[in-house]
């Protein structure tokens, strides 16, 4: 019993690596839109609809976030509750599997409140029949009884917004696509604007950051944000150990190297990538599967991961016979380019 009870004051008192991270994430999200950095058109966007709101004391349409990871959707679904002075309940596609799920949440939802479904494309069928109701008409139909004696009572909801948030909106059904009012599309970020991110978070974290050293950071992010945040703070923390305390260039490159991102922003799954396809297997085309083995990753792990950077960067090609590297991936790793298939986007 006494192991058991150390057991548990040590889970509390040490909590996780990813508890850590997102804490850490957290304390440099902005908490107004004037605050957010980057996607202009977006922000103007989203702020005619919340004016428009406030000015009308009705709760705004839903809001649809589409994008890669990182790049804010939800931080800017705090935004809307801060923006509306309005409560913010918080859930996702996965933890919602059975209809019974979401229509406790809903049911228990004040009026006005702000319900964020992050990875909303990944709600179960039955959740998302019962959301399009929700959504359109403020009801839920609460079903009483089994077999041919069930009945259902419509019960009324007070207007709420649903801010959803997808790394994947072609994986939505139009019908629930289709009862958001406003979809925002948000783009990877430019390094200037990485930089303005970098520099507001290193004003949070205390920390003296040079503009060559956040020019630095910015160019290895990958243009998101909660990259260049994560690269920020282990930039503090290899200046404060081994270095003079100061975010200069010369800490910069040193904790990138140390952490193994390279000029390109490529880390160690992404040069394994690469070195597979070009050493391992002549450039291509190679399965994701036998991919995935080579680097001893999970084949979603790297499809979703490394994939969409090293495609994004010109890096490796997608074919109907697998993965190949292209010209610029056997450039990056200093290799001369074979003839052969290898070569297709040569």
């Amino acid at each position: 019993m006494a192991d058991d009870e150390e057991l548990v004051t040590e889970r509390v008192v040490n909590p996780g690596a990813d508890e850590l991270e997102r804490a850490a994430e957290a304390a440099l999200r902005p908490r107004r839109l004037a605050e957010f950095v980057g996607q202009r058109t977006v922000r103007d966007q989203l702020s005619l609809v919340l004016d428009a709101a406030r000015a009308r004391g009705r709760a705004p349409d839903h809001v649809l976030l589409a994008g890669p990871p990182g790049l804010g959707k939800t931080t800017l679904a705090m935004i809307i509750a801060a923006e509306l002075g309005a409560s913010l309940r918080v859930t996702s596609g996965p933890a919602i599997q059975h209809a019974g799920d979401l229509a406790a949440v809903l049911s228990s939802l004040e009026e006005g409140e702000v319900l964020f479904i992050d990875e909303i494309h990944r709600l179960a069928r039955p959740a998302e029949e019962l959301l399009y109701v929700a959504m359109e008409d403020f009801r839920v139909d609460v079903v009483v009884g089994k077999g041919a004696g069930a009945s259902a009572i419509p019960l009324s909801l007070p207007p709420f917004t649903v801010v959803g948030a997808t790394t994947r909106a072609g994986l939505l059904p139009a019908p629930l696509r289709d009862r958001f009012g406003f979809t925002g599309h948000l783009d990877f970020y430019a390094d200037d604007e990485l930089e303005r991110v970098l520099a507001r978070s290193a004003r949070l974290l205390d920390l003296e950051l040079g503009a060559d050293a956040g020019a630095e950071i910015a160019s290895r992010s990958r243009g998101t944000p909660r990259i260049a945040n994560r690269l920020l703070r282990r930039v503090r923390d290899w200046a404060q150990v081994r270095g003079t305390g100061r975010g200069d260039l010369e800490a910069a490159r040193a904790a990138l190297e140390v952490y193994e991102v390279d000029e390109r922003g490529l880390d160690r799954l992404d040069r394994a990538v690469l070195r597979a396809l070009c050493e391992r297997f002549g450039g291509g085309p190679v399965g994701l599967s036998t991919l995935a083995v080579t680097v001893g990753e999970e084949p979603e792990t790297v499809e979703t991961v490394a994939e969409p950077f090293l495609v994004r960067e010109g890096l490796i090609g997608r074919t109907p016979r697998g993965r190949v590297a292209t010209p610029q991936a056997w450039a990056h790793l200093g290799l001369a380019v074979p003839p052969g298939p290898g070569t297709l986007f040569g």
